[in-house]
């Protein structure tokens, strides 16, 4: 869907009149507002604990060169400039990762978090004036909300025949089946019914939430407010599902439908205008945390419907090089970063072909993406790395295998782990051609032997002789920062 669909004129207005008050005080405060979205388990609360972490803590990041030639000074949190946003609780999270191991609670809802890094210039000329000073804003929000963006361009009936059309398919014809019984049984010209349209809603809901569960582990279940209703919980303006049966013309005053039909387009003014307004229109970098694992263990049509997903995402940013006069008034995303999330669960072996199915998932999306001037980049990474890695020999063959403690309930065959015990996993290869994925006659199943991802806990903390705790390990977030902020830093 084109972009400029998203917003009317008065939308692009008020974007505008934003971006000029944040540029003014960006002359005296410079900013950075950095996205972080994907959609739920691909680690967001993770990688920002992690990124935050390691930069208030100095830790290990070789690849990010500002940090690994000593000029930054010190990077410290500050208030979040948006009072009515609330503040991505850091400290908590930490706490959770660090002291209890465990991982922390899933994204809700929006959050922001201002780090301010001082450092000092990469250039002669640039240390000639005062030591530079950059404050990154990160603002965290589910990808699932992101997924709702579409259907700005989309009529109620556009909606309900698109949404049909998903809940037939084989993955989830079965789940689906009693709010589509549900749905065909609705008479959409009749008078309009509070506890039918409660019914319905309810039903839909359900169908999309067992979407989600791990044996399907599907990421296109729009609308994504309807998972994550945070505190539109019971309001009309989220009362409401797709129907079946809409014949053409416009829907009888008092009708069900027509009451369908005043509710969808509350949500899209109400819900997913403001959203984009407010928070996506005002982004300068963006990542995309996806997690591939746990759509590769539950199969090729998990596989399929992440690259749909995912290409619907990147499809609403607004990507591209705005120049001195045009990002005055109006912000573009130029650095866009697609990380495939949770590598330490595979052997380094692998790494290189985790990132080739991720490109592949996201190639029609990159395409659209460069060719509108943002820089985009694909890596395999894990912001906090729960693993290490060993060799274990099985008769005369020594098999690469990674080390850590799974999850309490994980299960490898007939076995099922307890969440103390640290274990040694060979959890297989991934195919060196990403196609084999994205082919249904071999692409793995959950029950294909020869791969095996289960979930770690967050890792014990090496300290320091004098008990000084180390940052939070990782693969490859120096790289990530390097690509999201080297430039901001230089």
């Amino acid at each position: 869907m084109p972009l400029p669909s998203l917003t009317s004129l008065a939308d692009e207005a008020r974007i505008a009149l934003d971006t000029v008050a944040d540029r003014a005080t960006g002359l005296w405060s410079p900013s950075v507002r950095l996205g972080v979205t994907g959609l739920s388990r691909a680690g967001k609360t993770v990688f920002i604990s992690a990124l935050v972490h390691n930069l208030v803590h100095g830790g290990r990041l070789p690849l990010f060169e500002a940090q690994a030639s000593g000029r930054i000074a010190k990077a410290y949190l500050e208030h979040q400039p948006d009072d009515a946003v609330p503040r991505f609780q850091y400290e908590d999270h930490i706490a959770d990762l660090v002291d209890k191991r465990i991982w922390p609670a899933s994204t809700r809802a929006i959050s922001e978090l201002r780090l301010t890094v001082e450092y000092e210039s990469a250039s002669a000329f640039g240390r000639m004036f005062s030591r530079g000073r950059l404050s990154l804003d990160i603002v965290d929000y589910p990808g699932e909300w992101l997924l709702d963006l579409p259907l700005i361009g989309k009529s109620f009936e556009t909606f309900s025949r698109e949404a049909m059309e998903l809940a037939e398919l084989p993955v989830r014809e079965e789940v689906s089946r009693p709010w589509r019984q549900l749905a065909a049984s609705v008479d959409p010209d009749a008078a309009a019914d509070e506890m039918l349209a409660r019914r319905l809603f309810d039903s839909f809901s359900a169908y999309l939430a067992a979407c989600k569960e791990d044996a399907r582990a599907l990421s296109t279940l729009p609308p994504g407010r309807f998972l994550m209703p945070g505190d539109l919980e019971g309001s009309p303006a989220l009362t409401f599902a797709p129907l079946a049966n809409l014949s053409e013309g416009r829907a009888r005053p008092g009708s069900m439908r027509a009451m369908m039909e005043r509710r969808y387009e509350a949500y899209k003014t109400h819900v997913i205008k403001p959203f984009f307004r407010e928070h996506i229109a005002r982004l300068d970098r963006q990542i995309v945390l996806v997690d591939a694992m746990q759509a590769i263990n539950a199969g090729a049509p998990a596989v399929a419907d992440l690259e749909r997903a995912l290409t619907e995402i990147l499809a609403c940013f607004r990507p591209g090089r705005g120049s001195l006069l045009t990002g005055l008034v109006s912000r573009r995303i130029d650095r866009i970063l697609i990380a495939a999330t949770k590598a330490d669960h595979i052997h380094h072996e692998s790494h290189d072909r985790l990132q080739a199915i991720v490109r592949r998932l996201a190639d029609r999306a990159i395409a659209r993406a460069d060719f509108s001037g943002a820089a985009v980049e694909v890596v395999a990474m894990a912001a906090v790395r729960a693993t290490r890695e060993g060799t274990a020999t099985r008769g005369r063959e020594t098999l690469p295998v990674i080390i850590g403690s799974p999850l309490a309930g994980e299960t490898i065959g007939e076995d099922t782990f307890d969440g103390e015990t640290e274990t040694a996993i060979f959890p297989g290869d991934l195919p060196e051609s990403p196609a084999a994925f994205f082919r249904k006659d071999v692409a793995p199943t959950s029950g294909d032997p020869a791969i095996r991802f289960v979930r770690f806990r967050p890792p014990k903390l090496e300290r320091t002789a004098e008990g000084v705790t180390l940052s939070l390990p990782h693969i490859r977030l120096d790289r990530a920062l390097q690509f999201l902020l080297g430039d901001q830093l230089a």
